[in-house]
């Protein structure tokens, strides 16, 4: 169900959002293509990511659309074009639909909603002539194994997806619209005309949203009815609140960026040495970064990285 109320514009200029994230560019004089695969960073390299090339690493995986960790264990997980896959310890990315050697769901926004629960949306298996296309939103509560209609099936297909508690933010890619929910999913409200690339909801205060648009963060207090852009603020690529309160984002080029007022304010940490592809944040400064060339952690909150995969 969708309340279609008045969307309230941000004053940026508002443009069809590209599907797939082939949205190339958020900085004036960087053309950076967020839409293909992989990962790498500018800082330590165990001996396990040593032994993975990024073809191996991202092959079965296709373009890499969101990051999360499973908070039942620990698990690292790539959602993607070809579906959910997890972390191995022996640094490969193992498939997590059943049958493991199909191709899942094409994942184009994943967010983790607690232990072994994850909220998605995107496209069908490319053989699932069943599923509606667009699948709207669709929960998994068995780790990414299997997917259950959640609301907008052949509707919506959010290209960037967040949870905080019973809220859930999700940008429609179609329609470059914000939409909110907070009923876990179920019912939904279309709010600002919003031209960016990730969202991010404070997961202690479901008013607050962050953008990363074109010309820097911009941020709703309001439960994204209105937006206003943050001064000051960095060109972000992708953001992600924290659970204690802090928030993380990484650049086009890279660099890591850290907030502890709520985005008000932003400092500038470590980098990587390839694009990146998606950021999630945890309490206590641990970030998993995933760029062209690998899968990166920090447990300082971004003043240092280290390659995992």
């Amino acid at each position: 169900m969708v309340n279609r109320s008045p969307a309230h514009r941000t004053g940026l200029p508002q443009r069809r959002v590209r599907p797939r994230r082939a949205h190339a560019l958020l900085a004036a004089g960087t053309a950076i293509v967020l839409a293909g695969c992989g990962a790498e960073s500018a800082s330590d390299t165990s001996n396990t990511a040593a032994n993975t090339t990024t073809a191996d690493l991202f092959a079965p995986v296709g373009h890499v659309h969101g990051v999360g960790v499973d908070p039942a264990g620990g698990s690292v997980i790539v959602a993607g074009h070809y579906g959910l896959f997890a972390l191995a310890p022996d640094g490969t990315l193992v498939p997590r639909q059943d049958p493991p050697e199909t191709a899942g769901p094409d994942l184009m926004g994943f967010t983790v909603a607690g232990p072994r629960t994850f909220l998605a949306s995107g496209h069908p298996a490319p053989d699932d002539a069943g599923t509606p296309n667009p699948v709207g939103l669709v929960r998994s509560t068995d780790a990414g194994t299997t997917w259950e209609p959640v609301s907008l099936q052949g509707q919506v297909d959010f290209h960037s997806l967040d949870v905080g508690g019973t809220s859930v933010v999700g940008l429609d890619a179609t329609r470059g619209l914000l939409m909110v929910s907070s009923d876990s999913g179920r019912t939904w409200q279309e709010r600002a005309a919003l031209d960016a690339l990730d969202i991010a909801v404070d997961p202690s205060d479901g008013a607050r949203v962050l953008a990363t648009t074109e010309n820097g963060v911009t941020a709703s207090q309001d439960g994204g009815s209105t937006f206003r852009g943050v001064t000051g603020s960095p060109l972000l690529a992708f953001v992600s609140w924290a659970g204690d309160g802090a928030v993380y984002g990484i650049g086009p080029d890279g660099t890591v960026h850290a907030s502890t007022d709520r985005g008000a304010t932003w400092q500038r940490r470590a980098g990587t040495e390839s694009p990146p592809q998606a950021i999630t944040a945890e309490p206590g400064g641990r970030l998993t970064i995933v760029t062209n060339d690998g899968i990166h952690r920090s447990t300082d909150g971004g003043a240092t990285l280290a390659r995992i995969a």
